[in-house]
């Protein structure tokens, strides 16, 4: 039978239906032919530096970069202006798209990914978010950044060298605003904090875990193979975050991704980090979430909010586990 199954981090239902659960090997294939033109030269790749604007940070040792923050050519969010609203009529209210946009280039080779870098690769990027958060949060305009990864086309890159992109924006994204009530109503203290301990205390769900981070399939998983990254020091920002937690981190997402890979294959996905706004001190405890990108969202979904997973968590996080396992 499906289960309704609530998300306590949004406040919306999810519907797990096992009975289309689909096999790994089930999932289609990515289509890389969309990304396989090498007739122009990449303009994140080693090299090529020139085709991009100077770089607002690099991390390099004897001359050659593996990390580049780049700004974004094309921002969404761009400006200094302070957030105004404008009401244009009974129904149009609009506000300049003032704020930062930039690119994340963490790696040189355009080959590469999450899933490959090695353990000091991994905490550096970490770090590198950390600095950008902190950067963020002393800008006047901006209240909140949002840093994501795209992987391949169907998931919303427009090249295929991998990068991230990190945000700053003028408000507060609704998700946030919902996360941040649902920690304010948690009665049993941080939400994230509790929903590790129970996951780590049932064992079903659970794909990996050390002192520093617990990797899970939530058993609100809205989609095939989601995963949620936590970190157990307890911080609200991400750039509060001390070193060894942010390095373990790294280190998770490396090796969750690779889990991914390992049993699906090379699929499409999105990485978003989840951080308290800037200058809200309110509860909260900053995250990461995984989504693959394995199944078309369709009229039901967008017409009410609702998700339908095919696949659930805990078959999910056996999957995950048994790849490590035979690793």
């Amino acid at each position: 039978m499906s289960q309704m199954r609530l998300n306590p981090l949004n406040g919306r239902w999810v519907t797990i239906v096992a009975e289309r659960a689909e096999r790994p090997t089930d999932f289609a294939p990515r289509d890389h032919s969309v990304e396989s033109d090498r007739s122009r030269p990449c303009p994140f790749c080693a090299g090529n530096e020139e085709a991009t604007p100077p770089a607002l940070e690099t991390v390099e040792a004897d001359g050659t970069w593996s990390m580049r923050v780049i700004p974004n050519r094309y921002p969404a969010f761009d400006g200094e202006e302070a957030f105004a609203v404008h009401n244009l009529g009974p129904v149009h209210v609009m506000a300049e798209a003032s704020g930062i946009h930039e690119v994340f280039v963490y790696t040189p080779n355009h080959d590469s990914g999450l899933h490959l870098l090695d353990d000091d690769h991994a905490a550096q990027l970490m770090r590198v978010l950390r600095d950008r958060f902190a950067e963020h949060a002393a800008t006047p305009q901006v209240r909140y950044t949002q840093a994501i990864v795209n992987h391949g086309w169907e998931a919303g890159a427009s090249i295929a060298h991998p990068h991230g992109q990190i945000l700053g924006l003028p408000f507060v994204p609704g998700e946030i605003l919902d996360e941040e009530r649902a920690f304010a109503r948690f009665a049993g203290g941080c939400l994230l904090c509790t929903t590790v301990e129970a996951e780590l205390s049932a064992d079903e769900r659970v794909i990996f875990a050390n002192d520093d981070v617990a990797v899970i399939a939530p058993y609100w998983s809205g989609a095939p193979y989601e995963m949620l990254i936590v970190p157990r020091h307890h911080e609200g920002h991400l750039q509060d975050a001390p070193d060894e937690s942010l390095a373990a981190v790294g280190i998770a997402l490396r090796d969750a991704l690779g889990h991914l890979h390992a049993a699906l294959g090379d699929v499409a996905f999105n990485l978003g980090f989840h951080t308290a706004p800037h200058q809200h001190t309110g509860q909260y405890h900053w995250h990461a979430h995984v989504w693959p990108n394995l199944v078309t969202q369709a009229g039901f979904e967008r017409g009410t909010g609702v998700m339908i997973n095919i696949v659930p968590p805990e078959q999910a996080c056996d999957t995950l586990r048994s790849v490590a396992a035979s690793a």
